[in-house]
């Protein structure tokens, strides 16, 4: 009997060890699942300052931009050029900053009444050079949109024409001009007679501080002729986009900040802020 009760005893200690000891590797397994959720909140908490640390060292840069809101914003400036000195341990930023004046201002087609035939064309160009069906400028009249992506809701619009047209897109305000001192290629191809091959040379031979004035670009030897109309072309900007990519470890990320400077008190305004999936190949090379 007495054997028994010891046995009973022994096991009962038993089961009150395994279950303590249950109870122990569970609190230790939330513990590990604690500590690891929260370093990996630490972890995007960095890469989100790393983000932001780019994006001041742009807005920096900005401000090398003449005071002069009417005088040439051009490509070779001091406000496009350089890269961020930010050591990191075990990680890297790369800053691009962007006139967004030097791309198709969609602003222009969502108006009341029809698109001026001079937009309409540029528009149809612009497509057809990127091996598009063109959707017509009188597809978007009247339209109010807030943000590029809207376009994704317009009839005729698929996932391979935006995808295709929406690096090449901004909404500004209507009134902004396309800058010739830093729009790309592909914007320049949409211009009467302008040829992709010529628009290369275009850039490739355009001025570091950029054209003086409109009549300077539309008058200049390789477009003496065409009969380029100056409607719509500028050579300043008050619009930007900084594109910050982070890199720590193994981990990425893509801040984009969209900025505007006040054309009458000279300030800088953010008009935006997005958090996007890298590119694949935003540290190559």
């Amino acid at each position: 009997m007495r054997r028994a009760q010891q046995g009973i005893a022994l096991i009962t200690v038993l089961l009150v060890m395994s279950l303590a000891l249950l109870i122990c590797a569970g609190m230790l397994r939330s513990h590990r699942l604690a500590l690891n959720s929260s370093a990996q909140q630490l972890h995007q908490l960095q890469l989100r300052q790393m983000g932001f640390a780019g994006e001041a060292w742009a807005r920096q840069r900005l401000r090398d931009l003449p005071a002069d809101s009417t005088a040439a914003v051009a490509a070779g400036q001091a406000w496009a050029t350089g890269t961020p000195a930010l050591a990191i341990d075990n990680g890297q930023i790369q800053v691009r900053i962007e006139d967004l004046a030097g791309y198709f201002n969609v602003s222009a087609l969502l108006t009341k009444e029809p698109v001026d035939e001079l937009t309409a064309q540029r528009w149809f160009r612009l497509q057809t050079g990127l091996n598009l069906a063109p959707i017509p400028a009188s597809t978007f009249q009247g339209l109010s949109l807030s943000d590029i992506s809207q376009l994704r809701q317009v009839p005729g619009v698929d996932s391979q024409w935006f995808a295709r047209m929406q690096p090449w897109l901004v909404l500004l305000g209507k009134g902004a001009a396309l800058n010739i001192n830093t729009a790309p290629a592909t914007l320049l191809a949409t211009l009467e007679g302008v040829t992709p091959a010529m628009a290369r040379r275009l850039v490739g031979e355009r001025p570091a501080q950029g054209h003086a004035r409109v009549e300077d670009f539309t008058f200049s030897p390789a477009l003496v002729g065409l009969g380029i109309n100056s409607q719509g072309l500028g050579i300043h900007s008050r619009w930007f986009r900084i594109t910050t990519d982070v890199g720590l470890g193994q981990s990425r990320l893509r801040l984009e900040s969209d900025m505007a400077r006040d054309s009458k008190t000279g300030k800088w305004h953010l008009l935006q802020r997005r958090f996007m999936a890298p590119a694949h190949n935003e540290f190559s090379g």
